[in-house]
C-alpha cells in the first residue's frame, strides 16, 4: 500500500494566480491552488490519494516516493572535451580528483 504521505509536496506563492500552488514532484501534472498553504497543501495531497487509489484500482503502476528510493551516489554526465579538460587541470591544480572538485562544485549550487 502506498503512503501518500511520503511523497514530495511543494507549496508556493503563484503571482500569476494570486494564490499558494501545491505540487508533488512524483506527480508533475498535479497541483491545487488555494488561498493558504495549508489549503493548499491538504487539497492536493487528496487529490494525489485519490489518483493512487484509481491507479490502484485498474492495475497501473504506482510512483514509488522520492524519499523511499535508494540512490547509488553515482550518475554519468557528458560534457564537452573542452570542459572535461578544463576541469581535470582545475582539479590537478586544487589537488583533488575529478569527482571530489564535481561533487564539491555541485554541492555549492
Amino acid at each position: 500500500m502506498t503512503d501518500v504521505k511520503h511523497y514530495t509536496y511543494r507549496v508556493s506563492w503563484s503571482p500569476e494566480d494570486d494564490e499558494f500552488v501545491a505540487s508533488c514532484a512524483e506527480f508533475p501534472s498535479l497541483s491545487w491552488l488555494a488561498d493558504s498553504q495549508t489549503a493548499a497543501l491538504e487539497g492536493l495531497a487528496t487529490l494525489v490519494a485519490e489518483v493512487v487509489e484509481d491507479l490502484q484500482a485498474s492495475g497501473e503502476s504506482v510512483p514509488d516516493a522520492l524519499a523511499e528510493r535508494r540512490y547509488s551516489g553515482r550518475f554519468n554526465v557528458r560534457v564537452p572535451e573542452s570542459l572535461h579538460r578544463e576541469l581535470a587541470v582545475k582539479a590537478a591544480e586544487e589537488g583533488v580528483s575529478l569527482n571530489r572538485l564535481v561533487s564539491d562544485r555541485l554541492a555549492r549550487t
